[in-house]
């Protein structure tokens, strides 16, 4: 398995020496805040996460394993890669699909420095073998490696510089218990409010070297279902269709058209999901209905529309899910009328 190589949290930018094009693309993969003072929303998290590092870094110590949850595009990433920064330490990243056995975790655990991050990003996806590893090297600092088969078998103990593991997950309930207790801190990543999210598009506006007016950003915000990751698609497709069709230009009007345009609307729902609601509404009056029936009927797979199109329904209180199937509630029906 391809490991993604060791990088320095704290490390500056490059010098600008590429071509133009590849100018953007940087500024594109840039939006990322590198320190906690650049980041916007989740105040809680971050104070609890300022006393940890503080109390670590007095005791010369490396900091307690963090357990991060909740739903994707909330930041749980961007906190895994500002700690180390914060700590002045290094980040190894991996992902937990792509740790099949013990074989392809100690690689990791080897090329640890004292007091380095491990961040495992989708934690829950990784085997019961692979997780027995993390237990001893999560309260040990060391691993038992198995040489041999048979009655030559002998075992190895690997002593590990102390480390700290960073683990994300987008599905706490599958965490095994043993793996859960084993983090000091954990912690839970929650929506955004309009306000924070407007604050972040108009400072990753100044990184991207386009200006956005409050209102052109506050309709982009409306529109990103409280995440910040969609928030920046969001802005970053309104950047490019202000260059193509508005001579750089983000007015309110520009806004509103590009999003528009791919079918973001006012709720930020956008076209599968707009279907799902008509589907629901028109063919089943409004329910209640199954989600195969909805599923054969828009010829879309039921696992689309459970994994992606309903849980933000069901948030924005437009639909409901009953044991006799899935109900349209009067606001979704209200949403429908508007378009």
């Amino acid at each position: 398995m391809a490991r993604e190589a060791i990088y320095q949290a704290s490390d500056p930018e490059p010098e600008a020496t590429h071509a133009p094009a590849e100018k953007v693309r940087e500024q594109d993969g840039g939006l990322r805040p590198r320190e906690l003072t650049e980041m916007v929303g989740q105040q809680d998290v971050i104070e609890r996460l300022r006393i940890a590092i503080d109390a670590a870094q007095g005791r010369g110590q490396p900091l307690g394993h963090i357990l991060f949850d909740g739903p994707p595009g909330l930041g749980k990433t961007t906190f895994a890669t500002v700690i180390p920064a914060e700590m002045g330490t290094t980040v190894q990243i991996a992902n937990g699909a792509g740790l099949r056995a013990p074989k392809d975790l100690i690689p990791y655990l080897t090329n640890l420095e004292q007091g380095s991050v491990l961040f495992i990003d989708e934690i829950h996806r990784i085997p019961k073998s692979v997780e027995e590893y993390l237990y001893t090297a999560m309260e040990d600092f060391r691993i038992d490696i198995v040489l041999g088969e048979g009655v030559s078998a002998r075992t190895l103990n690997l002593e590990l510089r102390p480390f700290t593991l960073i683990g994300a997950t987008t599905r706490a309930g599958m965490l095994s218990a043993p793996l859960r207790d084993r983090f000091q801190i954990r912690e839970h990543v929650g929506w955004y409010s309009l306000d924070e999210l407007r604050e972040i598009v108009q400072r990753n506006a100044i990184k991207l070297q386009v200006q956005v007016e409050p209102d052109p950003a506050t309709e982009i915000a409306r529109r990103s279902r409280s995440t910040p990751r969609l928030a920046n698609n969001r802005l970053l497709w309104v950047r490019d269709y202000a260059q193509s069709r508005a001579q750089g230009r983000i007015t309110p009007d520009v806004t509103v058209a590009a999003l528009e345009m791919i079918g973001i609307d006012t709720l930020g729902l956008d076209k599968q999901d707009r279907a799902y609601l008509d589907t629901l509404t028109r063919v089943f009056a409004g329910g209640p209905a199954g989600l195969e029936a909805i599923a054969h009927t828009m010829n879309v797979s039921s696992d689309t529309l459970e994994d992606e199109v309903e849980p933000f329904l069901l948030r924005s209180e437009l639909i409901v899910r009953t044991r006799r199937g899935r109900i349209a509630t009067e606001r979704g029906w209200q949403h429908l009328a508007r378009r």
